[in-house]
């Protein structure tokens, strides 16, 4: 098979750095087990930074970004998958460093392949895509360490990004009362419609000050910000609670103190959606495909775009621009 077929390709030379739609075949594609038809991928923020010269994710080119891709099955080298089966893959070296989901064929190894789970179909996996795989990550290693609806408020950070967008509605449906942080005005109807039960701006989570111990506000917390914004969360959770931190666009660096968690027995939970376990994988999966689906996932959909529409669309994520999901239809 050396079918034509289109993929936006990145291509750094020198001091040039171009974005652009262009026509491969099957040959250019890395080795891999399974190929893929794809029928939707995702806008991830690293999928925004793989779009940039300096994003320092690509590690070579030219490069096929999108860490997110559902599809079916063309052909495949492992008894585990079919022709016509409807898979799921994302995260590993997808989109980073072996070619991803911006390309109407994919070659994935099997091992980095989950079957789309009953219950969902592809559009609705890239809906939920990596954004909403961390944050259900995020939602059960809350539950893993003794999270209950009786404990309080559980605060979100960047409530409006992918991840937030999910841990709120997710936690919204399993019955907990939602505090979600914004610095956006123009989207609080957008999060009580998720589910939030009230709404607190970014400088009522950090105000500019990191205290070694604040009031007790947050049962838990789900931040994908990190930075200043993770220090001054941490202070301000209740004693044995937990806050599971899966990003940094509010910087790496978090500058607080021991005491939150010598006096209070506060938790900081790491939570990679990366090189998860394919068990954890399957079950996360199969969470979000029953009692952690949410009703209305199209709501979360801020768009739905072509290959040709995505080098205009790209950037927003670096601005700030994001709300939800956008998905990439091929």
């Amino acid at each position: 098979m050396n079918q034509s077929f289109e993929a936006l390709v990145v291509d750094k030379q020198e001091d040039t750095f171009l974005t652009e739609v262009k026509t491969l075949s099957i040959d250019d594609l890395p080795k891999g087990n399974v190929l893929i038809k794809v029928h939707y991928s995702g806008v991830n923020y690293k999928d925004s930074l793989a779009a940039i010269p300096n994003g320092n994710i690509v590690k070579s080119y030219p490069f096929v970004p999108g860490i997110d891709l559902a599809g079916v099955v063309v052909s495949s080298e492992d008894d585990r998958f079919k022709e016509g089966d409807q898979v799921i893959a994302t995260s590993y070296e997808i989109g980073v460093s072996h070619f991803g989901g911006y390309s109407e064929y994919a070659r994935i190894p099997s091992e980095w392949i989950v079957p789309l789970p009953d219950g969902l179909s592809l559009k609705e996996a890239m809906i939920i895509g990596t954004a909403g795989f961390t944050a259900a990550l995020s939602v059960q290693r809350l539950l893993e360490n003794r999270l209950k609806q009786e404990n309080g408020k559980v605060l979100v950070t960047g409530a409006t990004g992918g991840v937030g967008s999910f841990a709120t509605a997710i936690l919204a449906k399993l019955g907990f009362e939602v505090e979600a942080s914004t610095g956006k005005d123009s989207e609080h109807q957008y999060l009580r419609d998720l589910g939030a039960s009230s709404i607190v701006s970014r400088e009522e989570v950090y105000d500019g000050k990191i205290r070694s111990l604040g009031k007790q506000k947050w049962a838990a917390a789900v931040d994908p910000v990190g930075g200043e914004v993770l220090a001054s969360v941490l202070s301000n959770i209740q004693y044995g609670g937990s806050v599971a931190v899966s990003g940094l666009t509010a910087g790496n660096k978090v500058p607080t103190t021991v005491f939150p968690f010598i006096l209070r027995g506060v938790n900081l939970l790491g939570i990679d959606s990366v090189f998860s376990s394919m068990e954890t994988r399957v079950n996360i999966w199969e969470r979000l495909a029953s009692d952690f689906k949410l009703n209305d996932l199209d709501s979360l959909v801020q768009q739905e775009i072509t290959l040709q529409q995505l080098p205009d669309v790209l950037p927003t994520l670096l601005k700030g621009g994001a709300r939800g999901r956008t998905i990439v239809k091929l």
